[in-house]
């Protein structure tokens, strides 16, 4: 006869290491893909900042760091999406 008395059963999903490793290799690739479009971004929006200082005559909100990571955080889902 089976006790059914005790609480120690655990009905949660256990994640399995296989499942865990394609998350993070997901993750990864992710941030690789971020990294090297933030990186492509950089310089086109150094460029761009300081044209529009010149221009202006007065610096931008954002500047070419904050700049280059929104676009690098548009992009890069765009790519993962499609």
């Amino acid at each position: 006869m089976t006790d059914f008395t005790t609480d120690h059963i655990d009905f949660t999903p256990q994640v399995t290491g296989h499942k865990s490793r394609r998350v993070r290799a997901h993750q990864r690739e992710y941030y690789a893909y971020f990294a090297l479009i933030f990186l492509a971004t950089l310089p086109l929006t150094c460029l761009t900042w300081t044209l529009s200082t010149l221009r202006r005559m007065e610096l931008p909100e954002r500047g070419p760091l904050r700049t280059a990571w929104a676009q690098a955080q548009i992009i890069t889902p765009r790519i993962f999406s499609a």
